[in-house]
C-alpha cells in the first residue's frame, strides 16, 4: 500500500481546523503536522480543505442502478460497479447500501425479492477486489408485506449487515399519513386507476393486520442475529419513539415531525435527515424541515438518500448555516461512524483509517478534488 504525505491542507479535526500535513502507512493516519511545510515527496494540497471520508449509511443509489428505468434489470456487476465508482467520486469511503427486504409478489403494484442475490454479487465482487471503498449492508425491513421472514433469514452474519431498519408504509401513517400525496407518487409510479390505488391500500392495510406484528418482532430478533444495529423509519408521534426505543433503536431515520425529533432526543435516539430535504428546503411528502430540525438542535447525521452528491452539499450548507465546520463535517462522517460502532474511521486522528477527501468551493459549492480510502487513492 502506498505511503504518502498530504501537505499544506486545512485539515479539519473534531473540533478546530488547522493547517497541517497528513501522514498516511500502511493505510492508516499515521501522524498530524502543524503547518504549511511541504516535505519532498508530499501532494501540496495549497490550502485546499482536508476531511475525513464520508460515510453513508442509507442510500438507494444501487437500487437506482439496477433499475435505471421501470422494468430495466440492468446488469448488476456494472451496476454495482457504476455505483461504487459514484460514490467514490463525491467522497463516499464508507456505504451502507440500502436493500430492502419484504415482498409483494402478485398483484399491481407489486414487488418482487432480490435482496439476497444482489447482496452475493456485491460481495464477489469486493472478494475480487473490484470495489474502490467500504461496503457494509442497510436492510431495510418491510413489515407491510408478505416475505419478510423468510427473507431475512437468508442473510447472516456474514453479510456484513450493519443497519436493520424496520419500515411501515402502510398506507395512512407515518410517511404516508397523507394519502393524497401517496395517491398522486403511486398512481405516476405504477400507472394506477383511482379503484387500483383504491385496492392497493386496502391489500397494504390487510397485510399489515395480518402480518406486520410477527414482521415488526421477527426484524428485531434478526437484527440481533446479525450483530446489526437497529433503526426506525418516519416516527411520527411521541408514541412511535417509545416503541422504538423498547426495541432497542439506536438511529431514527427520517422522522417526520418536530414531535417525533425531539422525542428521539429524549431517549437518546440518533436522528438521520435527508440531504435532498436540506438542500430542497423540505420533505416531498410534506414532513418536516430538516432545516428546522438543524435550527433546533435536532438534527444528528445526514444521509444522501437518492443523491450521492448531496451529502457533500450538505455538510457544506450546515456548516453555513452552524458557521461551524467540524460540526456540520461530523454529521456526515464521526456521527455515522459512531452510530454504527465503526470508530476506527470518520474523523481525522492518529490511527484511525486514512479515510480522506480533499475540498475545494466553487461559488460556495464543494468540489472534490481527491479521494483516499485506507490509504489508497480511489477518486
Amino acid at each position: 500500500m502506498t505511503d504518502v504525505i498530504l501537505a499544506n491542507a486545512n485539515v479539519v479535526l473534531e473540533n478546530e481546523v488547522v493547517r497541517a500535513s497528513v501522514e498516511i502507512r500502511d493505510g492508516h493516519i499515521t501522524d498530524i503536522a502543524q503547518g504549511t511545510n511541504v516535505p519532498a515527496g508530499a501532494i501540496d494540497l495549497g490550502g485546499d480543505t482536508l476531511i475525513p471520508g464520508l460515510i453513508e449509511l442509507h442510500t438507494d443509489n444501487l437500487e437506482r442502478h439496477i433499475q435505471p428505468r421501470p422494468k430495466v434489470d440492468w446488469p448488476h456487476a456494472a451496476a454495482i460497479l457504476a455505483h461504487d465508482g459514484e460514490l467514490a467520486s463525491v467522497g463516499v469511503t464508507t456505504v451502507f447500501d440500502a436493500m430492502r427486504v419484504g415482498s409483494i409478489p402478485e398483484g399491481k403494484g407489486s414487488y418482487k425479492k432480490y435482496a439476497r442475490n444482489l447482496a452475493s454479487e456485491l460481495w464477489a465482487l469486493r472478494e475480487a477486489g473490484a470495489l474502490r471503498i467500504n461496503h457494509y449492508l442497510h436492510l431495510r425491513a418491510e413489515v407491510c408485506s408478505q416475505t419478510l421472514v423468510e427473507e431475512m433469514a437468508e442473510f447472516g452474519p456474514q453479510d456484513r449487515v450493519g443497519i436493520v431498519s424496520l419500515m411501515d408504509h402502510t398506507p395512512g401513517q407515518r410517511q404516508f399519513r397523507d394519502l393524497s400525496k401517496l395517491k398522486q407518487y403511486i398512481q405516476n409510479k405504477h400507472n394506477m386507476t383511482d379503484a387500483d390505488f383504491d385496492n392497493h391500500v386496502t391489500k397494504l392495510k390487510s397485510l399489515r393486520d395480518t402480518h406486520g406484528d410477527k414482521h415488526e418482532i421477527a426484524a428485531v430478533a434478526e437484527a440481533a442475529r446479525y450483530g446489526a444495529v437497529l433503526a426506525s423509519h418516519d416516527d411520527t408521534t411521541a408514541d412511535h419513539v417509545s416503541v422504538s426505543a423498547a426495541h432497542g433503536i439506536k438511529l431514527a431515520e427520517f422522522p417526520t415531525t418536530v414531535e417525533a425529533a425531539k422525542a428521539c432526543h429524549a431517549h437518546g435516539i440518533k436522528v438521520m435527515m435527508g440531504a435532498p430535504n436540506l438542500i430542497r428546503g423540505g420533505s416531498h411528502s410534506g414532513n418536516v424541515a430538516a432545516h428546522e430540525l438543524a435550527e433546533l438542535g435536532y438534527l444528528d447525521i445526514i444521509s444522501s438518500d437518492y443523491v450521492p452528491s448531496a451529502l457533500m452539499t450538505s455538510a457544506f450548507l450546515l456548516a453555513d448555516l452552524w458557521d461551524d465546520l467540524p460540526g456540520a463535517i461530523a454529521t456526515v462522517t464521526a456521527t455515522p461512524a459512531q452510530a454504527v460502532g465503526l470508530l476506527d474511521r470518520g474523523r481525522i486522528a492518529i490511527g484511525l483509517h486514512a479515510d480522506l477527501v480533499r475540498i475545494t468551493r466553487v461559488q460556495g459549492t464543494p468540489v472534490v478534488r481527491g479521494v483516499w480510502c485506507h490509504g489508497r487513492q480511489v477518486g
